[in-house]
């Protein structure tokens, strides 16, 4: 967490952010993804910044893990498969029952390594969306494959997070529009509870949503992600880039409006930086930039408060 100190009407004020701060690890250092690089170098540079209480991980090899583990001792540890479910192609929604039994067991073995390493927290995402006249199987499927995940990862404490990316631009997966997701959640909770949303700041424009949609997800969302969607020649991309880079759509003002609204709703959860360094950047550089673009959209939101 950090401190905010600021003036308003002659006042000096100050504000300590309310929510546990994270980052997204291995799009901060896109190497990891790929198994290259400094592996433990990087766990050790965010194992030592106080401004994260979380770090999300991405698919690590025993020996990978057995020399990052020192450093994150006293993190909050969470696994994102995002990644590899998307190049893997890896659908839960397939209609194809193989297919669709091969990306459930590869969830459910992701789940017992987290569990071997103290990981309680998986982070996945539905398969491609199949078109309007095949969404509603889709998702039948969808919330059979999540039921199944969810019941398998229930006993052994973990919470399953899951994650609505864009339809029509980049990704275009069936989950898809908040609202869409939200059902979605609501149809597995009728049998499992471990099961909550985490929504993208950075997908918003993609899927033409505000903050404030998430007044409707209340208790059902557990995690939030911040960072920009990518204009590129007209066209819209989730490639992550950090606020203020060439093309990045979000501001501070929307982030603003996200942090008011998460304040609104009582929310309670963590939120994460999920940035990634374009050719001309650093990692150091972008999780600088980041961390000064949310003390601005907090100061923002303060001032919103104060004029009430």
């Amino acid at each position: 967490m950090f401190t905010i100190d600021f003036y308003y009407k002659g006042l000096s004020l100050s504000s300590r952010f309310p929510w546990k701060m994270g980052i997204v690890s291995f799009m901060a250092f896109p190497s990891m993804m790929r198994g290259e690089g400094d592996i433990p170098g990087f766990f050790k540079k965010l194992g030592s910044d106080p401004f994260f209480e979380l770090l999300e991980l991405c698919t690590l090899t025993e020996a990978q893990w057995s020399q990052a583990k020192p450093f994150l001792a006293r993190k909050i540890l969470a696994r994102g498969l995002q990644p590899e479910l998307l190049t893997r192609k890896l659908d839960l929604n397939a209609k194809d029952s193989e297919e669709r039994a091969k990306a459930i067991d590869y969830v459910k073995g992701e789940i017992d390594t987290a569990v071997g390493r103290g990981i309680s927290t998986i982070a996945l995402c539905s398969g491609p969306d199949p078109g309007e006249g095949f969404r509603e199987e889709a998702k039948e499927i969808l919330v059979k494959s999540l039921k199944e995940i969810c019941g398998y990862a229930a006993p052994k404490g973990v919470t399953i997070l899951l994650e609505n990316f864009d339809r029509e631009y980049d990704k275009r997966l069936l989950i898809g529009p908040t609202k869409e997701a939200l059902d979605i959640i609501k149809r597995v909770r009728i049998d499992y509870d471990n099961i909550s949303l985490m929504w993208d700041l950075s997908h918003a424009p993609m899927l033409s949503e505000d903050p404030k949609v998430l007044k409707d997800a209340g208790s059902l969302l557990g995690h939030i992600h911040i960072g920009c969607t990518k204009e590129d020649h007209g066209k819209l991309l989730d490639t992550h880039p950090v606020f203020h880079t060439p093309g990045a759509i979000n501001t501070e003002v929307e982030l603003s409006s996200l942090l008011l609204t998460l304040w609104e709703m009582g929310y309670k959860g963590m939120i994460s930086f999920e940035v990634r360094p374009e050719e001309h950047q650093t990692s150091d550089g972008i999780i600088a930039q980041a961390k000064a673009v949310l003390m601005d959209a907090y100061r923002l939101m303060l001032l919103e408060i104060l004029k009430g």
